[in-house]
């Protein structure tokens, strides 16, 4: 049971295989070779439609990303469009599996989606971030050849306020079973530990779909990562036709191998039904062991040790990838914010997909998951540029009643076994002022209040009392499925929902931009466990955290650009990313690494210095200015002092770190060559050294890493070029247009430079450099063959780079 404070090690628990979050039955992907059309087609759901002419197409797909960028669509998502499509494929299911049970999973569909198998259809599900399934026993054809159709229904293409994408955006499978199987997300287990040993609480559901009773034997076994059996149980369980069955276990284990940030140990426990002797069913399911406390006074701790949480909130967009966003490609994301120093990651404001949290809890990296940015009412949905103009009010408020909490708990069942997962979060804003809900509290002032209120009290607004009590259903909803993580919100006004029931119905509470009432409200409410749940980049948001013991971390807004919550034409997103579209970390990021990471380090960048005031963090490393010119030189550094040398002389004398705004600077004359910075420790021993070039003409196309390896079965490559001068220096100033082409068993999938104002098309093999690099895509397309992959751009060299295939 969790609780907020002198609560027992809780220790949690993680699912990491692709096909454990089915956990039964035998799953084989369905991804390729859909058919797929851009248009209304009713009777596409028939099998004797004729798609022929239709798209051809592999999912995860994203149609909106492949759309044409114009100002007439909604700024809120990326002025991408929406509408209405159809895709279909033809499986064939063998004789051999008759007296099985057929599934179809999908992890995603976005969104108001229709499954159909031979013209039936199975079922509807309007939320385009839950996973979900479909028995599909009934109408198929085995020993033949079945049609799968789904409808997808975007047509309320602004219904979100960041990018969604479109269409079937994460993998699809086919799930073969016995009739008597675990059931879906059907294993459960959450870890304790008390002096040195580890107990891990299993939970297993059965369902028997046959017309007989089954007396079954139910076996967990834990296996270490060495692959040794370090615990093993057995039950038995008896279950009647038509019925679901459970059995609980505990398995132990001394000195367990414990999972943190820096050793993120994981465990096996494979699950196998046994029926008279014989193997019915199993999955596998990755966990591990580690504890977790929250305190209103101390904040948190990880395995016992007090910390604080350096987190971001992250959408799901790849910018030119929108939202099918292969493995390959939130690794190398990921591998980035840990290297900036992140250690926790808020999914904002929605599911992610499975692999997402699988990566997480393979590089040790916390996760609050959430589930919802509205309820019951819709929120303002900006159309012509970001907090401009008439805003929209499409979205999911209309399926909140029925789906809100149907929704919600398969959310949690599907990643409740995830070491990663510290929290359930509920929802975001949904209490914004005036957006929609109002109190009369509003008319006392902004005292609390992050961001507009959009005016004082407004009586005929939804009244914010009601919030306490969807609250109150929602957390209940949670606990159904997992009592031993705690539920939290984003409270946007949280002046406002200090007046309802709605914090006190939270386990821990999260407040966005609100941090002038942590002191405040931890007096006022002294058992409340208080964070940052989304905050700006500014150095007193950090401050407020890192010195208040008990306010345990803050997520900045955001850890990479995203598309969508564009402001006006020309803008495809949100640009306060640490990171790019492209991947590449931004001065900001720079200057948050030297504020959370533990390993030395310095960056400096420059701009004209008009402004004395002026110190931002938002300095990009370019040394190539007007001879004379006044250069502000800024630098990001986590040591005790630092000093600028240009050319080897000594041009910025030695200064100490600034604890206030995090950064030290000079004013000097630019004069060409090489600015270098060197960090000291307290003794004026370098720890750190970071240099900027002035650069000539850019001469050629250059590629970092030439040694590429890809699986065969839809392995990604993401190539980074960059463009250079003769003496081989990265040309920051650079625009090239750059054209990529492919010979060999690959296509392209995009190309990104990471321009926010760049509104041509992502998709195609030509586009522009930004800040001097491009990244490509490259998907292979089932053949363990060489791909081939050339760069070229007039006046420059060109570069080409083959791309090993197994």
């Amino acid at each position: 049971m969790f609780t907020k404070k002198n609560l027992l090690p809780v220790l949690l628990f993680s699912c990491i295989s692709a096909f454990s979050q089915i956990s039964f039955g035998d799953s084989q992907k369905i991804n390729d070779n859909w058919k797929f059309n851009l248009q209304e087609t009713p009777d596409a759901k028939n099998t004797a439609f004729d798609d022929s002419k239709w798209q051809s197409v592999n999912v995860p797909h994203d149609w909106s990303v492949k759309g044409q960028l114009s100002p007439t669509l909604a700024s809120c998502t990326g002025y991408l469009p929406g509408g209405i499509g159809w895709y279909r494929k033809s499986v064939t299911i063998p004789q051999s599996k008759s007296g099985e049970k057929v599934y179809l999973y999908f992890e995603g569909v976005y969104n108001r989606s229709e499954v159909f198998i031979n013209g039936h259809s199975l079922g509807k599900r309007p939320n385009g971030y839950i996973s979900f399934a479909y028995d599909a026993t009934q109408y198929v054809k085995f020993g033949g050849e079945n049609t799968i159709s789904v409808r997808v229904d975007h047509s309320q293409s602004a219904d979100s306020r960041w990018y969604t994408g479109s269409g079937i955006y994460r993998d699809v499978y086919l799930v073969y079973a016995n009739p008597v199987h675990i059931g879906q997300w059907g294993v459960y287990a959450y870890p304790e530990v008390k002096n040195g040993t580890g107990t891990l609480n299993v939970e297993v559901d059965v369902e028997n779909d046959s017309k007989a009773k089954s007396s079954l034997t139910i076996v967990n076994e834990l296996i270490s990562k060495e692959g040794k059996s370090v615990a093993k149980s057995s039950s038995k369980v008896e279950v009647t036709a038509n019925q679901n069955g459970k059995v609980s276990t505990k398995l132990s284990v001394k000195n367990p191998q414990i999972w943190d940030l820096e050793n993120p140990n994981l465990y096996q426990l494979k699950t196998i039904v046994l029926k008279e002797g014989k193997q019915i069913d199993q999955t596998i399911t990755k966990t591990g062991f580690r504890t977790f406390t929250f305190d209103p006074n101390n904040g948190f701790a990880l395995n016992g040790k007090w910390m604080k949480m350096k987190g971001v909130c992250l959408h799901h967009d790849a910018g030119v990838l929108g939202s099918a966003v292969p493995r390959e490609v939130w690794e190398t994301r990921l591998k980035t914010l840990k290297e900036i120093g992140v250690n926790a990651i808020r999914t904002s404001h929605n599911p992610q997909a499975p692999v997402f949290y699988e990566l997480c809890d393979e590089l040790g990296i916390l996760v609050l998951n959430e589930a919802y940015d509205e309820w019951e009412f819709p929120k303002r949905k900006w159309l012509e540029g970001w907090n401009y103009g008439t805003p929209g009010f499409e979205g999911s408020f209309d399926i909140f009643a029925e789906y809100g909490e149907k929704d919600l708990e398969d959310f949690v069942r599907r990643d409740r076994n995830h070491l990663s997962v510290f929290g359930w979060s509920i929802g975001n804003e949904v209490d914004y002022p005036n957006d929609p809900y109002s109190h009369p509290v509003l008319d006392k002032g902004k005292d609390g209040f992050g961001q507009a209120a959009y005016g004082g009290y407004k009586k005929d607004a939804p009244d914010a009392m009601r919030l306490g009590a969807i609250a109150k259903r929602l957390v209940a909803a949670v606990k159904k499925y997992d009592k031993s993580r705690p539920t939290t919100a984003g409270l946007a006004g949280v002046a406002m929902s200090n007046e309802t029931e709605y914090p006190g119905a939270l386990d821990i509470t999260g407040y966005n931009y609100t941090e002038s009432k942590y002191q405040s409200d931890h007096e006022k409410y002294p058992n409340r466990v208080i964070f940052g749940s989304e905050n700006v980049h500014d150095m007193e948001p950090w401050l407020a955290v890192k010195n208040n013991k008990h306010i345990f971390g803050q997520f900045l807004w955001t850890g990479i650009d995203y598309l969508g919550e564009s402001g006006r034409w020309p803008s495809r997103g949100f640009y306060s990313g640490l990171v790019d579209f492209a991947g590449i970390i931004k001065p900001r990021g720079y200057f948050r690494q030297s504020l959370w990471s533990d390993k030395p380090m310095a960056y400096i960048g420059t701009y004209p210095l008009k402004n004395e005031k002026d110190i931002s963090k938002d300095a990009w490393a370019i040394w190539n200015y007007n001879q004379g010119e006044k250069i502000r030189v800024v630098c990001y550094t986590n040591a005790a002092k630092a000093r600028l040398e240009l050319n080897g002389k000594v041009v910025g004398e030695t200064k100490l770190y600034d604890e206030k705004t995090g950064i030290i600077y000079w004013d000097i004359p630019f004069a060409s060559g090489k600015l270098e910075v060197i960090g000291l420790d307290k003794n004026e021993k370098e720890v750190s050294r970071y240099a900027i070039t002035s650069t000539q003409q850019p001469v050629e196309l250059t590629i970092a890493d030439k040694n590429i390896t890809i699986s065969k079965d839809k392995g990604v490559a993401k190539i980074m070029v960059q463009v250079k001068d003769q003496n081989g220096l990265p040309v920051m100033l650079s625009d090239n247009e750059v054209t990529c082409t492919i010979s060999g068993p690959g296509t392209l999938l995009g190309l990104e430079a990471g321009n926010n104002s760049d509104m041509t098309d992502y998709t195609d093999n030509v586009q522009r450099v930004f800040h001097g690099h491009i990244a490509a895509y490259i998907e292979a397309t089932g053949e363990a063959q060489p791909i081939k992959v050339t760069f070229t751009s007039q006046w420059l060299k060109p570069v080409e780079v083959t791309i090993n295939v197994k």
